[in-house]
């Protein structure tokens, strides 16, 4: 008997694994409104300042590009509100916060982010399952 193997073209074989950026933005695209929803839940905060909050964590670094369309579909989902505060150092500025619902969702992620990430590392360090 023969076996014959089929290859399945994936995303993996279009990824540019030598440097990983392709790979890191891949990640960091499913991640990212998770992150600014955390950063939300903490305080209300204008885009900017969030733009710097992520900067200082390695790895989730964006841009303005990125940041304002996701912020405007996170309050269009319903995750995030927003509100206009008077600033000290120039126009009024448009606060993003996190709504009951998106909080749910962070609740959610976080739980299942702490399911797969520990699997993950379990497999890819090829860690003993504890089962």
């Amino acid at each position: 008997m023969h076996l014959r193997y089929i290859a399945i073209p994936s995303t993996i074989e279009h990824m540019d694994l030598a440097d990983g950026t392709v790979l890191e933005s891949q990640l960091r695209r499913g991640i990212l409104p998770f992150c600014v929803l955390a950063l939300l839940e903490r305080e209300a905060t204008y885009g900017f300042d969030v733009i710097k909050h992520l900067s200082s964590y390695e790895g989730l670094t964006t841009s303005e590009g990125t940041l304002y369309p996701m912020l405007s579909r996170l309050r269009r989902e319903g995750l995030a509100e927003t509100e206009w505060r008077e600033s000290t150092s120039g126009p009024p500025r448009k606060y993003y916060r996190i709504t009951a619902e998106g909080k749910a969702t962070l609740q959610g992620f976080r739980q299942q982010w702490s399911v797969m990430s520990r699997a993950v590392d379990q497999l890819i360090f090829k860690e003993v399952h504890p089962k």
